[in-house]
């Protein structure tokens, strides 16, 4: 059972938009899936409450003292866990942390966002230091442009690899398909094909872009 946790000290980077992506991707390939919305702002939650992808399931108010637990019980092979945190540092951000396969750290291309996530990357080295293991763990860039990359994206992606840090390519594309989710539940496939939900991007471009990002994601599970 792999679990894959989102972390981040900073809000409204994309850690939800990612954990929605890869659970309804992973669905969408055949996986079980179960959610745990442990971000009080429940972005997960109103997605879940306007109809969820087969195979996915979704625990909310996950606290401190039920995380660890609520991930064992969602053992079971073939299973994915996918883990939504709050976007501070705390003991339930570190306990989700320790049950973790795999941390993925979004950050937008920007100095701020590459320095506060420098400290999601630090909480992953002292769990490992504690439990005197390896905690996979690497970064996607989120809301970048379609277009060309940006002088500060290039450094920033310079400067991680530098760092040794795992980068997940593709990186997250700005696209209003994304945020879209949230308002109107289930997958990118079932809103290319309302025509009653009109976005303001290609749903198409943006499925493309969350099937490159969560077989990128499948690849450091295997």
């Amino acid at each position: 059972m792999p679990v894959i946790v989102m972390a981040s000290p900073k809000g409204g980077v994309g850690k939800s938009t990612c954990a929605v992506l890869l659970a309804s991707e992973f669905a969408r390939m055949g996986a079980e899936v179960t959610v745990l919305d442990c971000d009080p702002n429940k972005s997960l939650t109103r997605w879940a409450s306007q109809g969820l992808p087969k195979g996915v399931t979704i625990h909310s108010d996950i606290g401190r003292s039920e995380v660890v637990a609520t991930i064992k019980d969602a053992d079971g092979d073939g299973k994915i866990v996918v883990v939504d945190l709050e976007g501070v540092a705390s003991q339930l951000v570190s306990r989700a942390i320790s049950q973790a396969d795999l941390v993925i750290v979004p950050m937008q291309p920007t100095a701020l966002d590459a320095e506060i996530g420098s400290e999601a990357l630090a909480l992953v080295r002292e769990e490992e230091e504690a439990l005197n293991r390896t905690i996979r763990h690497a970064v996607v860039l989120t809301k970048t442009s379609a277009a060309v990359k940006s002088r500060v994206q290039k450094e920033l992606e310079n400067q991680l690899l530098r760092a040794g840090i795992d980068m997940i390519e593709p990186s997250l594309v700005a696209r209003a398909a994304f945020s879209e989710l949230f308002a109107y539940g289930g997958d990118l496939t079932s809103m290319m094909n309302n025509p009653e939900i009109v976005t303001g991007g290609k749903v198409d471009k943006a499925l493309l872009n969350a099937t490159a990002f969560t077989e990128a994601v499948y690849e450091r599970l295997k």
